[in-house]
């Protein structure tokens, strides 16, 4: 993504103030167009000429899901440790105060509780502008206090992944979240309590192996990336070629990894008639 700048008037014109765009647009990495970036928050971050999907924060995620916007917000008090005293171009510490300060969350997901079409509903979405979404600790307690909750009131569940994998500065104790997380959907899969599994651009390593891929209903945004590996490192073991749009949602669809393909503008009515299935089937 980059950013267009411009101003009104040449550098020396006399008596003239200056007016700074930059940060108003945004080009399209899809189709190139220049895009205002107004224009863009009230497409849904979705581009008006050829319809790629924008990420988008877990915040604004939350935004588009709930009725009115509105939500409430738990379990926002959990703190990673530094298990492992890991330190590489920077102490782990250090790395999570600075990804705090600049996203204004304690870790890489919100947990909210709302109405989504009027049906009550637990939402825990992923924050990727958050050391890139990475599944430690405390990402892997919040899903699952998530699970518990939707259990303990049968209400359904929606988590929405947008991953790099597994948080490497915690070493086994962020592989120990799949489990962990995978066990706690099992229990609430015995109760029959609905879970479907939004899978974002990108969702990749332990949670494409873990949660995101063990929904009663898996769907993901158009040509979101989606896999275990990236296509580089398959490319390099395997030493073959991949197919176009290979990891893509479209291509994972078609190969029956997905249950569906859904534009975002359509994904609440989706959900919608998804939940009212659910619950005339239980």
């Amino acid at each position: 993504m980059s950013w267009f700048k411009r101003e009104s008037a040449p550098l020396d014109a006399p008596g003239e103030k200056r007016v700074r765009t930059e940060g108003l647009w945004v080009k399209c990495d899809g189709c190139r167009q220049i895009i205002w970036k107004k224009d863009l928050d009230q497409n849904l971050n979705v581009c008006p000429t050829c319809e790629r999907h924008f990420r988008v924060d877990a915040q604004r995620r939350l935004e588009l899901l709930f009725d009115d916007g509105q939500f409430e917000v738990f379990d926002n008090g959990l703190r990673s440790t530094d298990p492992l005293s890991f330190v590489d171009l920077k102490a782990y510490p250090d790395r999570l105060r600075q990804a705090q300060a600049e996203t204004g969350l304690s870790d890489a997901v919100i947990n909210a509780t709302g109405k989504l079409d009027g049906r009550h509903i637990v939402i825990s979405a992923m924050a990727h502008n958050f050391i890139g979404g990475s599944m430690g600790a405390v990402v892997g307690e919040a899903i699952t206090r998530a699970i518990e909750r939707a259990l303990q009131h049968r209400t359904p569940l929606l988590v929405v992944s947008a991953s790099g994998g597994a948080r490497m500065m915690e070493g086994i104790v962020s592989l120990m979240q799949m489990a962990k997380i995978s066990a706690a959907l099992a229990r609430l899969d015995d109760a029959k309590v609905p879970y479907i599994s939004l899978l974002t651009d990108p969702t990749y390593g332990g949670v494409t192996a873990s949660f995101a891929m063990l929904g009663d209903l898996n769907i993901a945004e158009p040509g979101a990336l989606i896999g275990f590996a990236g296509p580089r490192v398959i490319e390099q073991t395997i030493r073959q070629k991949l197919p176009a749009g290979f990891q893509r949602s479209e291509f994972l669809l078609q190969k029956g990894f997905l249950d569906a393909v859904v534009h975002r503008k359509e994904l609440r009515p989706y959900l919608a008639r998804a939940l009212n299935f659910m619950a005339a089937a239980a």
